[in-house]
């Protein structure tokens, strides 16, 4: 019988085990942790993981963080488990800034902000703040979002909106240091009338929705950052949303970008749209979209319940879509979903560290 070798060991039977699994057999040897970190098994490792229907879902309750399976869409019942955040806080004084590749991005509200990377299945974690983001982070202007660039450095963008100036930064995994990227020029998107969602990765694009709740109220922009040129730009918003008031919702399904639509235009109505092709495509209208009263948000335990779904609003309050055959079977390869209380993570290895 011939010989298995090494690459087909790790790059195609152990690149399929979960990353608990993965985990565990670093310690076989000194050999296996070193060919299960690199980073050519992380990628490989991470690209499986991406491909299946299942994912988990992060949750910040109000004394403990949880987290359950998510299977084709729906939570799956009985699958709670409680993982303890590495610093002492509360997970009230905690805030989800974004998902990606397994890894949470948070930031810890407390007299001075701090920002950590964190991967919850590894438990491994790396606070990222400098004196800059701990001393002007905005709980309700700032966002960020996360990518790999073309050496496979991890970045992590921060984008801070203070006293009507837009100020962008990146962060770089492999240099352990941040530095200034320039934004765009003659945008009022820095005001204190806008709110930021937070980012969302597809195709080498990171997508922030930007909203004024004030004045004009309704008045929206897609702003999209090349992960690649490391530059912004605007994207125009689909026909279906210039409807006033109207809110947008990013998720991305089977790796494309999508929004689910809410407007407000007599009757409630939610519909999910698709970006492809430079052009935004009407996938389906959802069933009785409702807005969520504040108590009952407080009841809900999930983001993602009984076919339902909760969708934030920038105006304070939440809707729920519910999902019938058709957008059950579309949205069940869901890959990235943030709302209120949690987000859609993957299971993997990828590390905080280089």
């Amino acid at each position: 019988m011939e010989r298995v070798g090494d690459d087909m060991i790790f790059e195609e039977i152990l690149s399929r085990l979960p990353a608990k699994v993965v985990c565990r057999f670093k310690s076989v040897s000194k050999q296996w942790c070193y060919e299960l970190s690199t980073p050519k098994f992380v990628f490989i490792h991470a690209r499986r993981v991406g491909n299946s229907i299942q994912k988990k879902l992060l949750s910040l309750k109000e004394n403990s963080i949880v987290v359950d399976d998510i299977v084709a869409g729906n939570l799956e019942e009985d699958t709670s488990e409680t993982v303890t955040f590495p610093y002492d806080v509360e997970p009230s004084f905690l805030s989800i800034i974004g998902s990606f590749n397994g890894l949470i991005l948070l930031c810890i509200k407390r007299s001075y902000n701090e920002l950590v990377l964190w991967n919850p299945t590894t438990r491994r974690f790396k606070m990222i703040s400098d004196e800059y983001f701990s001393r002007y982070f905005g709980l309700h202007s700032d966002t960020g979002g996360m990518y790999f660039d073309e050496h496979n450095d991890l970045k992590v963008l921060h984008i801070n909106c203070y006293w009507d100036v837009v100020t962008a930064r990146v962060y770089s995994r492999h240099n352990e240091s941040w530095r200034k990227l320039n934004f765009m020029y003659g945008t009022q998107l820095g005001s204190n009338f806008y709110s930021w969602s937070p980012g969302i990765y597809s195709d080498k694009k990171i997508y922030f929705m930007v909203s004024n709740y004030w004045i004009p109220p309704g008045e929206r922009s897609i702003v999209v950052f090349d992960v690649i040129s490391e530059s912004f730009s605007i994207l125009r918003f689909p026909e279906h949303m210039e409807v006033n008031p109207c809110q947008g919702h990013f998720l991305t399904i089977s790796n494309k970008l999508h929004v689910i639509v809410v407007q407000y235009a007599g009757e409630l109505i939610a519909e999910l749209v698709k970006y492809e092709h430079d052009e935004w495509i009407k996938v389906f209208s959802f069933n009785r979209a409702r807005i969520v009263h504040h108590m009952e948000t407080q009841e809900r335990t999930n983001i993602i319940q009984n076919n339902k779904w909760l969708i934030t609003s920038i105006w304070g309050d939440t809707v729920e879509v519910v999902l019938c055959n058709d957008s059950f079977n579309y949205i069940q390869h869901v890959d990235n979903y943030n709302g209120p209380k949690g987000a859609l993570f993957l299971e993997t290895i990828v590390s905080p560290f280089d």
